[in-house]
């Protein structure tokens, strides 16, 4: 996990972007910490993991901070199992990468720089 915080972190810098990474295993926590970025963070990078497909918690916590976010998954999804196949976050995300390994990261960096860039610009 630090090799991935530290790619994701140099990634961030070298397109303007300071980044701040957050792992938890509890649905609680994710949830707290999407709900205090508000005000604080431009965009929300996501891999909910198995929350994915459960957490309608999660889904009100995205739409409730009105950030863009970009759901990350490092598999490809739809080479899973079907239930795999169904996103709850889907719905508050402004964009979904899956498939790409640790690389989902990457994209879901520059896709958030690319509309908050976009937004500001238009």
């Amino acid at each position: 996990m630090a090799d991935v915080e530290a790619m994701c972190i140099a990634a961030g810098k070298s397109m303007g972007m300071e980044i701040e990474c957050f792992q938890a295993n509890g649905e609680g926590e994710l949830v707290d910490r999407i709900q205090s970025a508000r005000g604080v963070f431009d965009g929300i990078a996501i891999n909910a993991g198995a929350y994915t497909h459960t957490s309608i918690a999660i889904l009100d916590a995205l739409l409730a901070v009105s950030l863009p976010a970009v759901e990350v998954h490092l598999s490809n999804v739809y080479q899973r199992e079907t239930f795999r196949h169904s996103s709850y976050l889907a719905k508050a995300a402004v964009g979904v990468i899956a498939g790409f390994g640790t690389q989902s990261y990457i994209l879901a960096l520059h896709a958030l720089n690319h509309r908050l860039t976009q937004s500001t610009h238009a």
